[in-house]
């Protein structure tokens, strides 16, 4: 419990990162709801954001790396994990908040003990419909849904729509997308704007009226004696059967495709590999994938973080990270969704956290230096 609580918006650390977690508009509103904020010069530049427009909206600038500003911290608003160096400033049972890579990840319990520190990780906020507006998976997702379509049209041949001139007619693009989550139907959606013909597939028989809705066409999923489903609003893990029946269902439809964009992910698993070197190899060249998952392992075959790989004329994009192409937007939205998430807990100037508010307890991964999530951060060490 945090009486008056000190806000810090660090500038972002982890390389390639041009997001912030705060943007003036949200500092403004922190303000009103009885927080001060601090702000370190320079956190919003690279999304677009000064350090004059914070001021002016009442936040304190603070020089990087002050260290006796993060000690008087009681909240850490933060895109992804600063180092266990850089949170070692913060004082013991202050609250970090973001996008911390809570699985499997041994580093970040270790710091959380050795500091005392509370945590709450974005990526465990349950799929509840009161939790929508503090969703940053969607909300980033959607982006790099987005982006994609507009990556693979850049690289592709040939034209999206159909177009009728006077040399003739162009046909459109075939798109191929895997996964019809929030990055896929997006990616769907920007497809259709730019005229493509596209095609999804998905594990998920369910998510059939919503790909439909969008002027796609859903590729049905292998008839199999128990389909895969999802669970907490996250597709399932499917059997290694049903993904190698669904891989030979894709191997034709992807032989006439001019772009496949991969988008197929299980929270803290491995990505599905669902185009295989056979699949690439009966690819024409001149099209284009766009691997979203290439951080997770990739559910392409050779695919490159942050790289473009052409393989036998096929390019593959490795799209991870996108959000960050575009970073104003992928800000605003973030820095909303952390709004939406703290302020249920500041009610008269303090910042109070119910561990049984499912919504808090979800993603509350530590307290005090007390690990609560520990089937997240150490799996497997019970």
């Amino acid at each position: 419990m945090f009486a008056l609580p000190r806000l810090l918006i660090p500038v972002e650390s982890t390389p390639g990162e041009t997001r912030v977690a705060a943007t003036p508009d949200t500092v403004k509103k922190f303000i009103s709801l009885g927080c001060s904020v601090l702000v370190e010069r320079g956190a919003g530049t690279p999304s677009g954001y000064l350090d004059e427009a914070y001021a002016e909206q009442g936040a304190d600038l603070i020089e990087l790396g002050d260290t006796s500003a993060w000690n008087q911290a009681d909240v850490l608003l933060c895109v992804q994990t600063p180092s266990a160096t850089t949170l070692a400033r913060l004082h013991q049972g202050a609250l970090v908040v973001g996008l911390l890579s809570p699985y499997a990840n041994e580093e970040l319990t270790a710091t959380l003990k050795r500091s005392g520190l509370s945590a709450m990780a974005l990526e465990l906020l349950p799929r509840i419909s009161r939790a929508q507006s503090a969703d940053a998976l969607s909300s980033q997702a959607n982006i790099a849904g987005y982006k994609s379509v507009l990556l693979a049209s850049a690289a592709l041949d040939r034209y999206f729509p159909m177009l009728m001139t006077a040399a003739g007619t162009v046909q459109p693009a075939k798109v191929v997308i895997l996964g019809a989550g929030v990055a896929g139907l997006q990616a769907v959606a920007t497809a259709r704007r730019l005229g493509a013909v596209v095609y999804v597939s998905d594990i998920r028989p369910a998510v059939k009226e919503q790909v439909e809705s969008l002027g796609a066409r859903f590729i049905e999923p292998p008839e199999m004696d128990e389909k895969p489903s999802e669970s907490g609003g996250y597709a399932k893990q499917a059997s290694d059967a049903f993904l190698a029946a669904q891989r030979q269902q894709l191997s034709d439809q992807l032989a006439e495709a001019d772009v496949a964009i991969c988008t197929a992910q299980v929270p803290g698993r491995r990505a599905p590999r669902l185009i295989s070197e056979d699949m690439l190899d009966r690819m024409r060249p001149g099209a284009v994938v766009v691997d979203l998952a290439v951080a997770q392992g990739g559910n392409c075959a050779d695919t490159v973080p942050g790289q473009t790989v052409d393989r036998k004329g096929v390019k593959l994009i490795g799209g991870n990270d996108l959000p960050c192409s575009v970073p104003n937007h992928a800000s605003a939205l973030y820095a909303r969704n952390l709004v939406a998430l703290l302020e249920p807990t500041l009610k008269d100037g303090v910042l109070s956290l119910d561990p049984e508010d499912e919504l808090i307890v979800g993603c509350l991964i530590a307290q005090d230096g007390s690990i609560r999530r520990g089937d997240v951060l150490t799996p497997g060490s019970n």
